[in-house]
């Protein structure tokens, strides 16, 4: 044998265990192709302005209805969107500021641009009603009964002062890590 011929041999024998090594490789990809990856949106709802809030739950609404495994996790000013009332009783004087400040549910949420202290909203809401669309509420609710899952961060909670009391009936709380368990398994993650 020649030198060359002894050289193709190695070079062939060296490209063989390549492929091999590979072949092994994809196996091991398709035994388990998503790592974990399903039909779920994960979404953080972090905006209290009315116009955001309309596209999370719009958003949610839709990927419900295709089959998605939904969970949206309010958290900081996204809180607004799922108060029922503003309760000032048992809360320091910053707690108090806060409850003052900010809206105390949807009916009370402005627009991010071009609010006109509230004129914008109202502008919105009778611009959605005029095309019937549904009503920021009514898009809550079908949420709900579409079964998507809704979070309240604990820390925004706790920082804001908002108590449960002042909150829709029927959330559930958590943190990051509710949150991220969900994210890690979804195929859409967004932030609102």
């Amino acid at each position: 044998m020649t030198e060359t011929t002894i050289e193709r041999e190695r070079e062939t024998a060296a490209l063989l265990d390549r492929i091999a090594a590979l072949e092994a490789r994809v196996a091991a990809l398709e035994a388990h192709p998503t790592q974990g990856i399903e039909d779920r949106l994960a979404m953080v709802v972090f905006s209290g302005d009315l116009d955001k809030a309309i596209a999370a739950l719009i958003i949610a609404t839709g990927a419900a209805s295709m089959g998605l495994e939904t969970s949206m996790f309010f958290t900081f000013w996204g809180l607004n969107a799922v108060k029922k009332q503003k309760i000032f009783a048992g809360k320091n004087l910053l707690e108090q500021g806060f409850t003052a400040m900010l809206p105390g549910g949807l009916g009370q949420m402005g627009l991010s641009q071009m609010n006109f202290f509230g004129a914008g909203a109202q502008i919105i809401r009778k611009l959605m009603r005029d095309h019937g669309v549904m009503s920021v509420e009514e898009l809550f609710d079908l949420a709900r009964e579409l079964g998507v899952r809704m979070v309240v961060c604990d820390m925004s909670r706790e920082l804001l002062g908002v108590h449960d009391d002042e909150l829709v009936d029927g959330l559930e709380h958590g943190g990051v890590a509710t949150f991220l368990g969900d994210a890690t398994r979804a195929k859409v993650t967004l932030f609102i």
